[in-house]
């Protein structure tokens, strides 16, 4: 084989970490790898292990960086929550010192992990990984009792519980991968050149960097072959080993498929990747929403507009109809919300909303943001309905900010007379003149809102 892989881990990686979107929160660019599926199906069971028994030495931090918490939540969440949102993903064992089995319990229960339990580790990283593996397998005796746990899965993806940045088309590469050749795994172009000292400290030899490459996370098996592997392997293995997949091909002669990961594959290893992963996740946390139109026409030319204004500056909206059906998939996905209503009522529209957030949880895990814009083209409104609807709104703000929800209301009103008058001068269609208005003249001095009350 051409290329030989390196027992590297990520650290030598350090230089070309990203400041991308993590997978938890995905977009097209960040999964991007050499290949990419046509679609994410997968009809056989996949389950994950991940090994978070690490002291978190080179953090120089008394708590393991793994339980490290920024954002108000600790990294292991982030990981686990990058797997939760994967629907082919059946089971996730956490595999973790037996000291800190009572913070994982009890990290899975405040945070509603829903596919997960902890299992306690051994004393070295294949000795955990291989306790998560036999976990899995006792699955399939649990399947017999309680239908409900899944049973022994057929691929079983092994990733770093402080690598909380991958995507669900990498993992779909790893998974398919895995399953056609018995194991498959991620792998880097090498930063720096690797060499060899002599006992006394000098340089001995170094490796040829454009013939390796550096071996990542995840990796994926099917389960007979690391259950194999770890049945097989010695004691020495067990102690010193770090890599799977050379275990794979050395107990079970598996030769692992080898794909290029996106560089968001990094590993959490000092200090200072805890800021760098906070500043990701603040980042793309805000370049992403979801703009629900209830099927109104002109709501759905200002969404459009908003689409096309926003997409300029790197931000991605999915505009949907309403929260319904294949829709909700965006209570799991989003952190931000526009809810449109034109010329009705809203706080129906808004209060359904906070709703199906409430029953998602999703604030649990992030402040949500939810704005409200209601396009209004009546020639008056009333007194009392521009003082009853700003208390309404904020009413609701201050109910659903205890939920970890922010609220915003933005009303916008077009008299009938200007809006008429704009469509004779420019020979726009009143959708045309609402989308051109409202977003692609971004309310300048030549906008027929006559105001626009923000609360």
């Amino acid at each position: 084989m051409e290329v030989n892989h390196t027992d590297m881990q990520s650290d030598s990686c350090v230089p070309d970490r990203p400041a991308a979107h993590p997978g938890i929160f995905p977009t097209r660019e960040a999964g991007k790898s050499d290949l990419q599926p046509a679609e994410r199906s997968v009809d056989f069971p996949v389950s994950v292990v991940l090994p978070a028994g690490g002291t978190g030495e080179r953090t120089g931090l008394q708590t393991p960086k793994q339980f490290c918490s920024f954002l108000r939540r600790p990294l292991i969440s982030y990981t686990i929550q990058a797997f939760e949102r994967v629907s082919w993903i059946q089971s996730i064992v956490v595999v973790v010192a037996k000291e800190n089995m009572e913070l994982m319990t009890d990290i899975v229960q405040r945070f509603q992990h829903r596919k997960v339990r902890a299992v306690p580790g051994g004393s070295t990283r294949h000795r955990s990984i291989c306790n998560g593996v036999l976990a899995l397998g006792e699955e399939e005796e649990e399947e017999e009792v309680r239908p409900a746990a899944g049973g022994r899965p057929e691929v079983v993806i092994i990733h770093d519980a402080v690598r909380p940045f991958v995507d669900e088309d990498f993992l779909y590469l790893i998974a398919t991968a895995a399953k056609e050749h018995g194991a498959a795994g991620a792998i880097r172009p090498l930063v720096s050149t690797v060499i060899a000292t002599t006992s006394e400290g000098f340089l001995d030899h170094s490796l040829e960097r454009a013939k390796y490459r550096a071996s990542e996370m995840p990796q994926g098996f099917t389960y007979d072959v690391i259950y194999r592997a770890y049945q097989r392997c010695s004691e020495s293995d067990f102690e010193f080993g770090t890599e799977c997949l050379h275990l794979a091909l050395q107990y079970c002669g598996t030769k692992a498929k080898l794909i290029q990961g996106p560089p968001t594959l990094w590993k959490v290893t000092y200090k200072r990747d805890l800021a760098a992963a906070e500043s990701i996740i603040k980042d793309a946390l805000s370049r992403s929403a979801c703009v629900i139109t209830g099927g109104s026409a002109r709501a759905a030319t200002l969404a459009d507009a908003l689409q096309k204004a926003v997409g300029a500056l790197g931000t991605e909206l999915d505009v949907i109809p309403d929260l319904m059906g294949e829709n909700a998939r965006c209570l799991l996905k989003e952190w931000n919300f526009i809810q449109l209503s034109v010329n009705r009522s809203f706080l129906s529209d808004v209060e359904a909303m906070l709703t199906d957030l409430e029953a998602a949880n999703r604030a649990l895990l992030h402040p949500l943001v939810v704005i409200w814009v209601r396009l209004s083209d009546s020639d008056e409104l009333s007194v009392s309905g521009r003082a009853a609807e700003p208390a309404a709104i904020m009413d609701l703000a201050s109910a659903a900010k205890l939920r970890n929800i922010l609220l915003y209301g933005i009303q916008l009103h077009q008299s009938k007379v200007q809006q008429n008058q704009q469509e004779s001068e420019g020979g726009v269609t009143p959708t045309q003149s609402s989308k051109e208005v409202s977003i692609s003249n971004r309310l300048s001095s030549r906008s027929t809102f006559t105001f626009c009350r923000l609360w």
